[in-house]
Protein backbone atom coordinates (compact mmCIF):
# COMPACT_ATOMS: atom_id res chain seq x y z
CA UNK A 1 0.00 0.00 0.00
CA UNK A 2 1.21 3.45 -0.95
CA UNK A 3 1.73 5.98 1.97
CA UNK A 4 -0.36 8.71 2.62
CA UNK A 5 1.29 12.44 1.84
CA UNK A 6 1.04 14.61 4.73
CA UNK A 7 1.87 18.38 4.05
CA UNK A 8 2.86 20.65 6.82
CA UNK A 9 2.02 24.61 6.47
CA UNK A 10 3.73 26.38 9.50
CA UNK A 11 2.07 29.71 10.80
CA UNK A 12 3.03 33.19 10.42
CA UNK A 13 6.24 34.36 10.84
CA UNK A 14 7.26 30.67 11.53
CA UNK A 15 9.52 28.00 9.93
CA UNK A 16 8.78 24.44 9.62
CA UNK A 17 10.87 23.77 12.31
CA UNK A 18 7.93 23.86 14.75
CA UNK A 19 7.09 20.70 13.21
CA UNK A 20 10.50 18.79 14.44
CA UNK A 21 8.52 17.16 17.14
CA UNK A 22 5.58 15.71 14.90
CA UNK A 23 6.08 11.87 13.54
CA UNK A 24 3.82 9.98 12.10
CA UNK A 25 4.29 6.05 11.54
CA UNK A 26 6.64 5.87 8.76
CA UNK A 27 4.98 2.83 7.17
CA UNK A 28 1.32 4.87 6.55
CA UNK A 29 2.65 8.09 5.81
CA UNK A 30 5.39 10.52 4.26
CA UNK A 31 5.86 14.09 5.65
CA UNK A 32 6.55 17.12 3.57
CA UNK A 33 6.89 20.54 4.52
CA UNK A 34 5.99 23.88 3.39
CA UNK A 35 8.08 26.98 3.61
CA UNK A 36 6.48 30.79 3.53
CA UNK A 37 7.36 32.19 0.33
CA UNK A 38 7.97 36.16 -0.18
CA UNK A 39 4.41 37.03 -1.49
CA UNK A 40 4.39 38.93 -4.69
CA UNK A 41 3.54 42.71 -5.22
CA UNK A 42 -0.69 42.71 -5.13
CA UNK A 43 -0.79 39.02 -4.79
CA UNK A 44 -3.43 38.34 -3.12
CA UNK A 45 -4.41 35.49 -0.71
CA UNK A 46 -6.43 33.39 -3.83
CA UNK A 47 -3.37 34.26 -5.75
CA UNK A 48 -0.67 33.02 -3.23
CA UNK A 49 -2.54 30.12 -2.25
CA UNK A 50 -2.53 28.47 -5.88
CA UNK A 51 1.05 29.77 -6.07
CA UNK A 52 1.63 27.45 -3.13
CA UNK A 53 0.21 24.63 -4.83
CA UNK A 54 2.67 24.29 -7.19
CA UNK A 55 4.54 23.07 -4.16
CA UNK A 56 2.37 19.58 -4.37
CA UNK A 57 3.94 16.72 -5.70
CA UNK A 58 1.32 14.36 -4.78
CA UNK A 59 -2.18 13.62 -6.18
CA UNK A 60 -4.73 14.04 -2.93
CA UNK A 61 -2.63 14.47 0.02
CA UNK A 62 -3.50 15.50 3.53
CA UNK A 63 -3.11 19.09 4.01
CA UNK A 64 -2.23 20.15 7.68
CA UNK A 65 -2.12 24.09 8.10
CA UNK A 66 -0.95 25.88 11.82
CA UNK A 67 -2.34 29.32 12.80
CA UNK A 68 -2.41 31.26 9.40
CA UNK A 69 -0.84 28.19 7.33
CA UNK A 70 -4.11 26.76 8.72
CA UNK A 71 -6.05 30.06 6.76
CA UNK A 72 -3.39 29.45 4.05
CA UNK A 73 -4.21 25.41 3.50
CA UNK A 74 -8.43 25.95 3.47
CA UNK A 75 -7.15 28.43 0.30
CA UNK A 76 -5.17 26.00 -1.17
CA UNK A 77 -7.76 23.07 -0.89
CA UNK A 78 -9.68 25.44 -3.06
CA UNK A 79 -7.03 24.66 -6.08
CA UNK A 80 -6.53 20.97 -5.54
CA UNK A 81 -8.45 18.05 -4.46
CA UNK A 82 -7.30 16.95 -1.07
CA UNK A 83 -7.92 13.51 1.22
CA UNK A 84 -8.00 16.01 4.61
CA UNK A 85 -7.19 19.39 5.42
CA UNK A 86 -6.78 19.80 9.19
CA UNK A 87 -6.35 23.32 11.28
CA UNK A 88 -4.30 23.22 14.48
CA UNK A 89 -4.95 26.38 16.52
CA UNK A 90 -6.53 28.16 13.64
CA UNK A 91 -10.13 29.72 12.39
CA UNK A 92 -12.33 28.28 10.32
CA UNK A 93 -13.57 31.78 9.19
CA UNK A 94 -13.69 35.46 9.80
CA UNK A 95 -16.11 34.93 12.47
CA UNK A 96 -14.39 33.02 14.83
CA UNK A 97 -12.22 35.81 15.28
CA UNK A 98 -11.83 38.09 18.34
CA UNK A 99 -13.04 41.19 18.35
CA UNK A 100 -9.34 42.83 18.83
CA UNK A 101 -8.98 41.58 15.18
CA UNK A 102 -12.64 42.89 13.90
CA UNK A 103 -11.60 46.33 15.74
CA UNK A 104 -8.17 45.87 13.92
CA UNK A 105 -9.64 45.74 10.35
CA UNK A 106 -12.14 48.57 11.09
CA UNK A 107 -9.50 50.85 12.49
CA UNK A 108 -6.80 49.36 9.92
CA UNK A 109 -4.84 49.65 13.47
CA UNK A 110 -2.66 46.55 12.11
CA UNK A 111 -1.12 48.44 9.22
CA UNK A 112 0.91 49.83 12.24
CA UNK A 113 2.14 46.53 13.72
CA UNK A 114 5.01 44.84 10.64
CA UNK A 115 7.95 47.58 11.13
CA UNK A 116 7.75 46.48 15.48
CA UNK A 117 7.91 43.06 14.48
CA UNK A 118 10.77 43.04 12.81
CA UNK A 119 12.54 45.41 15.15
CA UNK A 120 11.76 43.07 18.21
CA UNK A 121 11.62 39.17 18.11
CA UNK A 122 9.77 39.60 21.72
CA UNK A 123 7.31 40.90 20.29
CA UNK A 124 7.04 38.96 16.72
CA UNK A 125 6.54 35.56 19.19
CA UNK A 126 3.78 37.03 20.98
CA UNK A 127 2.75 38.01 18.06
CA UNK A 128 2.72 34.75 16.72
CA UNK A 129 2.70 32.57 19.67
CA UNK A 130 0.44 34.30 22.24
CA UNK A 131 1.25 35.75 25.59
CA UNK A 132 1.77 32.56 27.17
CA UNK A 133 5.74 32.56 25.44
CA UNK A 134 7.52 31.73 29.08
CA UNK A 135 10.27 34.09 28.21
CA UNK A 136 11.87 31.43 26.19
CA UNK A 137 12.87 34.13 23.24
CA UNK A 138 16.25 31.98 22.34
CA UNK A 139 13.67 29.06 21.75
CA UNK A 140 11.43 30.86 20.30
CA UNK A 141 13.82 32.73 17.68
CA UNK A 142 14.71 29.14 16.24
CA UNK A 143 11.19 29.42 14.83
CA UNK A 144 10.68 32.83 13.59
CA UNK A 145 12.74 32.54 10.69
CA UNK A 146 10.40 34.80 8.39
CA UNK A 147 11.32 38.36 9.22
CA UNK A 148 10.89 40.39 5.76
CA UNK A 149 8.81 43.31 6.35
CA UNK A 150 7.07 42.79 3.18
CA UNK A 151 5.85 39.17 4.21
CA UNK A 152 5.14 40.71 7.43
CA UNK A 153 2.78 43.65 5.79
CA UNK A 154 1.26 41.13 3.76
CA UNK A 155 0.84 38.69 6.01
CA UNK A 156 -0.84 39.74 8.66
CA UNK A 157 -2.97 42.02 6.38
CA UNK A 158 -3.99 39.06 4.97
CA UNK A 159 -5.25 37.76 7.86
CA UNK A 160 -7.33 40.72 9.36
CA UNK A 161 -8.72 40.93 6.17
CA UNK A 162 -9.65 37.26 5.30
CA UNK A 163 -13.05 37.13 3.78
CA UNK A 164 -14.51 33.69 4.21
CA UNK A 165 -17.66 33.76 6.62
CA UNK A 166 -18.72 30.12 5.91
CA UNK A 167 -16.66 27.31 6.92
CA UNK A 168 -16.32 24.48 4.85
CA UNK A 169 -17.80 21.48 7.05
CA UNK A 170 -15.04 18.77 6.00
CA UNK A 171 -12.43 21.00 7.23
CA UNK A 172 -11.12 19.06 10.96
CA UNK A 173 -10.43 21.54 13.47
CA UNK A 174 -7.77 20.89 16.50
CA UNK A 175 -7.55 23.85 19.24
CA UNK A 176 -6.01 24.37 22.10
CA UNK A 177 -8.59 25.45 25.00
CA UNK A 178 -5.79 28.10 26.41
CA UNK A 179 -4.93 29.68 22.81
CA UNK A 180 -4.61 33.33 23.88
CA UNK A 181 -4.98 34.59 19.84
CA UNK A 182 -7.80 32.50 18.99
CA UNK A 183 -9.65 31.77 21.96
CA UNK A 184 -11.84 29.35 22.33
CA UNK A 185 -15.33 30.75 23.03
CA UNK A 186 -15.54 32.19 19.19
CA UNK A 187 -14.49 28.77 17.94
CA UNK A 188 -17.28 26.09 17.04
CA UNK A 189 -17.14 22.73 16.12
CA UNK A 190 -13.45 21.82 17.19
CA UNK A 191 -11.68 18.64 19.07
CA UNK A 192 -10.21 20.61 21.54
CA UNK A 193 -7.27 19.95 23.37
CA UNK A 194 -7.12 20.56 27.40
CA UNK A 195 -4.41 22.73 28.38
CA UNK A 196 -3.65 23.58 24.67
CA UNK A 197 -2.17 27.42 23.81
CA UNK A 198 -1.86 29.06 20.66
CA UNK A 199 2.12 26.93 20.25
CA UNK A 200 0.34 23.51 21.12
CA UNK A 201 2.22 22.01 17.69
CA UNK A 202 5.61 22.20 20.23
CA UNK A 203 4.23 21.71 23.44
CA UNK A 204 0.95 19.05 22.88
CA UNK A 205 3.54 17.57 20.20
CA UNK A 206 2.68 13.48 22.20
CA UNK A 207 -0.95 14.48 22.11
CA UNK A 208 -1.03 15.24 18.46
CA UNK A 209 1.67 12.23 17.69
CA UNK A 210 -0.96 9.81 19.15
CA UNK A 211 -4.17 11.27 17.26
CA UNK A 212 -3.20 12.69 14.40
CA UNK A 213 -2.94 9.02 12.71
CA UNK A 214 -6.26 7.63 13.39
CA UNK A 215 -7.45 11.71 12.54
CA UNK A 216 -6.11 11.51 9.53
CA UNK A 217 -7.59 7.99 8.58
CA UNK A 218 -10.82 9.15 10.17
CA UNK A 219 -11.41 6.17 12.42
CA UNK A 220 -12.22 8.36 15.16
CA UNK A 221 -16.07 9.81 15.51
CA UNK A 222 -15.53 13.37 14.89
CA UNK A 223 -18.88 14.92 15.08
CA UNK A 224 -19.25 13.35 18.47
CA UNK A 225 -15.82 14.55 19.39
CA UNK A 226 -16.75 18.49 18.55
CA UNK A 227 -19.92 17.56 20.13
CA UNK A 228 -18.56 16.63 23.63
CA UNK A 229 -15.48 19.34 23.13
CA UNK A 230 -13.04 17.51 23.78
CA UNK A 231 -10.64 14.71 22.56
CA UNK A 232 -8.11 13.58 25.10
Amino acid sequence: MSKIPVYFMPGLAASVAIFERIKLPEDQFEMFFLEWEIPLEKETLTEYAKRMTTKIKHENPVLIGVSFGGILVQEMAGFIAARKVIIISSVKTNLEFPRRMIVAKTTKAYKLIPLSLVQNIESLAKFSFGNKINQRLKLYEKFLSVRDKRYLDWAIEQVILWDRTIADQNVIHIHGDLDDIFPIRYIKKCIIVTGGTHIMILNKYKWLNANLPSIIMGTPNLDELAMKKRFC
